[in-house]
């Protein structure tokens, strides 16, 4: 795992996360989207670690992407919950589902990156 691509993805994912759940804390309307909101944004912190580390495989993708949306979705919840927005309880399993959509954001960032490496045409 690239440590240098993780602390960039989780720093840009969790200040993604927090953005939202200040801004989720005096508007209803986006609280109501912190489940599809942040698991969103930690989808975006895995793709963007697999650009940052260009993973030599999928597997190392996944899990670099795996770690960056879990801790950035730990923080943000975190954060959440000291607000008195989210229960406790939402600690464990937002994570959990937020490193599930990391991964599937480094996977999708390694297979762009292995689109661009191979001279796919581009749109140009």
């Amino acid at each position: 795992m690239n440590s240098r691509s993780l602390v960039v993805a989780s720093l840009v994912g969790t200040l993604l996360q927090i953005i939202m759940v200040v801004a989720g804390h005096s508007s209803p309307a986006i609280a109501g989207l912190f489940a599809v909101g942040g698991m969103g944004l930690s989808l975006i912190a895995g793709v963007l670690y697999a650009r940052l580390a260009r993973s030599a495989t999928k597997g190392s993708a996944a899990l670099g992407g795996a770690a960056a949306g879990a801790i950035c979705a730990f923080l943000g919840i975190l954060v959440s919950y000291l607000l008195g927005d989210v229960p406790a309880s939402l600690l464990a399993l937002g994570t959990l589902s937020s490193a599930v959509t990391g991964a599937i954001g480094g996977v999708i960032g390694a297979l762009t990156l292995g689109r661009a490496a191979s001279g796919a045409p581009s749109s140009r």
